[in-house]
């Protein structure tokens, strides 16, 4: 199963109708998508709105690809259950959020190779159709890095 998901604040109809157009044409029963408030409706694909975040990590742990925005509740979850996942950054250059902050995060994990990132439509669609490109991360850990914790411990202490 892929499983599919856009968070909790915004629908993302570019991601999720690639999605459902690369289903039709691959005759995938299988994918499920959380598609947020006021989305348009995929045609091809199973969806809901919204789901509850115990649906939402059920989902997670039995899909085989998770398919999401670049949010990082999405990405954590994704390695904490050791599913390869593909992101897709909204972009508030095309009214798809308030500012640029996905383009970061995507650039941030794709460099830590945790993630594959799908710049656009065409990317997302090649990844659908090459799943052993996508690979599971395998050097997540719950905890912060630690030049983080430093930054953290040294600011509280006074040295910043």
């Amino acid at each position: 199963m892929i499983f599919v998901t856009v968070g909790t604040q915004l629908a993302f109809d570019r991601m999720v109708l690639t999605v459902d157009q690369w289903a039709q044409q691959q005759g995938r029963g299988d994918v499920v998508a959380q598609i947020g408030f006021e989305a348009k409706r995929p045609s091809h694909i199973q969806w809901v709105e919204h789901m509850s975040p115990q649906e939402c990590e059920r989902h997670v742990s039995e899909c085989e690809l998770l398919v999401a925005h670049a949010g990082t509740g999405s990405i954590f979850s994704a390695m904490q259950h050791r599913k390869p996942i593909i992101i897709m950054p909204r972009r508030a250059s095309l009214g798809e959020h308030r500012n640029e902050h996905q383009l970061a995060t995507a650039k941030h994990f794709a460099a830590k190779a945790h993630v594959i990132v799908a710049w656009d439509e065409q990317e997302l669609v090649d990844y659908l159709s090459h799943p052993e490109k996508v690979k599971v991360g395998t050097d997540f850990t719950p905890y912060a890095e630690p030049s983080l914790t430093q930054a953290i411990r040294a600011f509280i202490d006074g040295g910043v």
